[in-house]
């Protein structure tokens, strides 16, 4: 019977341990991604079954890289205070809670995140006086589009000592970008194309160069693309004398039609004269009066002996009514002496 009294114990422990344990959940985001430059929350809660009644310490823990590493941030606070975690949160920490322990809430806060912080991160709490704890593991991905950081001309040492010249593209991004050359001079074959990788974001490449040669590097990557031209082109200068251009052209099509309105102006406003009196030498009388209109013409006259010509005005009288008007009589018509007047009568 007393054989059986210390293998009965240790079963007893171990259905107890394991109770315990057993009721610790833990909850974690297992992948967070974030683009450079941006705050990061790494997801991370547990729950126990003594929640409430708990009065002791609740010790946080966030460790990187490997899980028996040295924490990189801790903070720990009573469950029953009512006091603001110490050294758990702040506006100018770079490491902070995001929420608070004594709910289960363990997130924590990267600000600013860059590419020392991608990679894998472990959440740890721990209950004092319970001896027990739990850790899981999150990713943190960080995310930088594609882009050129220098594109130039260097000399390379070949194996006889001799110098070349080489066109190199540096670039980065997460994920890593591929370069790509593309020559509107000349075509490159694969052995003339050097590309090494000089870090977890960065790429270098280069290409044999000559002083004629035009390349450009392009860089790609899921979340995007850029390139960049060898040698710089007169983009910008293009770009002005094209805005100048048509700035000038716009300026002559306003001035043109300026003038254009002030000369219809003018014509519209230039005066109509009612008299011979007052109407310019070449310009041809206006009668006001509507029922006679005369028409001065030119009438060739009977050619004299000696062959001279002799030009005489003939008059004639228009009748605009509907009825036959008798004719004035001779003495309104040979108010002049040497003019012939000629009737004429229009009948509607």
């Amino acid at each position: 019977m007393w054989q059986q009294t210390p293998c009965f114990c240790l079963i007893l422990s171990t259905i107890i341990t394991g109770s315990l344990v057993v009721s610790l959940d833990m909850k974690v985001a297992p992948v967070v991604t974030v683009p450079r430059g941006e705050d990061a929350v790494l997801s991370c809660s547990f729950t126990h079954p003594k929640q409430q009644d708990y009065s002791g310490k609740i010790i946080v823990r966030w460790l990187a890289r490997e899980s028996h590493a040295l924490p990189f941030f801790s903070c720990s606070i009573k469950n029953d205070s009512m006091e603001e975690p110490s050294g758990c949160s702040g506006s100018g920490l770079r490491y902070s809670l995001k929420g608070d322990p004594r709910r289960g809430e363990l997130s924590l806060l990267i600000r600013q995140v860059h590419e020392a912080d991608n990679g894998t991160y472990f959440c740890y709490v721990e209950l004092d006086g319970w001896r027990n704890y739990l850790r899981k593991e999150t990713h943190l991905y960080m995310t930088a589009n594609p882009q050129i950081l220098n594109l130039s001309v260097v000399e390379m040492r070949s194996g006889s000592g001799a110098a070349t010249q080489r066109l190199r593209c540096e670039a980065e991004g997460h994920p890593l970008p591929t370069i790509s050359w593309l020559s509107a001079s000349r075509s490159l074959s694969e052995d003339q194309v050097q590309t090494s990788q000089v870090g977890p974001f960065r790429l270098v490449s280069s290409v044999p160069y000559q002083e004629e040669d035009v390349f450009t590097c392009r860089v790609e990557s899921r979340l995007g693309g850029a390139e960049r031209r060898y040698p710089p082109g007169n983009s910008l200068l293009i770009g002005l004398t094209a805005c100048g251009l048509t700035v000038l052209l716009l300026l002559l099509l306003v001035t043109g039609f300026i003038f254009y309105r002030r000369n219809r102006a003018r014509a519209e406003s230039s005066p109509v004269y009612e008299n011979t009196a007052a109407a310019p030498p070449d310009t041809s009388p206006v009668y006001g009066n509507a029922d006679v209109v005369e028409n001065h013409r030119l009438q060739r006259s009977d050619c004299p002996a000696e062959g001279d010509v002799e030009l005489r005005p003939v008059y004639s009288v228009l009748s605009l009514n509907t009825q036959h008007t008798s004719l004035k009589n001779s003495r309104q018509h040979q108010e002049k002496t040497g003019v012939v007047y000629s009737p004429v009568n229009l009948q509607q």
